[in-house]
């Protein structure tokens, strides 16, 4: 972040100039891969998943029951792969612990 609170540019150097283009203000879109569009502001998404959060979160008043319904599938599936990975990363942080903590025993 810049000091006056807009997003860094993207470095574009670090990619091929014909391998990126820009469709949004925070967006990189791949050239070789297809991208999903949100039908309500055009913002791209690489996978419908994304595409389908996006709608519910911010065009929850434009969706279709349809849509919705499709939301809240995308979004309980999402809510329990983010508690998946807290509980690894909470074994993980525990296990370090304890493998520190008898480092440390076996050590003094």
């Amino acid at each position: 972040m810049t000091t006056s609170g807009q997003p860094d540019a993207i470095d574009h150097e670090r990619f091929d100039d014909g391998d990126i283009e820009s469709d949004g203000p925070n967006t990189v879109v791949r050239g070789d891969e297809p991208a999903v569009q949100c039908p309500y502001c055009g913002q791209p998404f690489h996978d419908a998943r994304l595409e389908t959060l996006h709608r519910g979160l911010e065009h929850p008043a434009r969706i279709s029951d349809r849509e919705r319904a499709a939301f809240e599938r995308a979004y309980l599936e999402e809510r329990a792969e983010i508690r998946r990975f807290r509980l690894q990363a909470l074994g993980a942080l525990i296990l370090g612990y304890f493998c520190m903590l008898f480092l440390y025993a076996v050590v003094t």
